[in-house]
């Protein structure tokens, strides 16, 4: 599964990137997380507020962090289809 953080480095990108981990870290599937910071990533995925979240290909959320159930739910469901 691949994850992207589109807007990586501003303040909610970093706890996002934390949360993230610790998710990542307690779940049983392969996971891998890129920070993207340019404007062509953002454009890519139609992102107007960051920090975007991209879960394999697909937009999960932007402009916010979400909390830990919510991004483990998300993985959950894109690791069934």
């Amino acid at each position: 599964m691949n994850i992207k953080i589109v807007g990586s480095n501003c303040s909610n990108g970093i706890k996002l990137k934390k949360l993230l981990l610790k998710v990542a870290n307690n779940y049983d599937g392969d996971v891998e997380i890129e920070l993207k910071d340019d404007q062509e990533s953002m454009r890519k995925y139609n992102i107007k507020n960051i920090p975007g979240l991209v879960i394999n290909g697909k937009k999960f959320s932007e402009g916010k962090v979400p909390n830990d159930r919510e991004i483990l739910k998300y993985i959950k469901s894109y690791a069934a289809n």
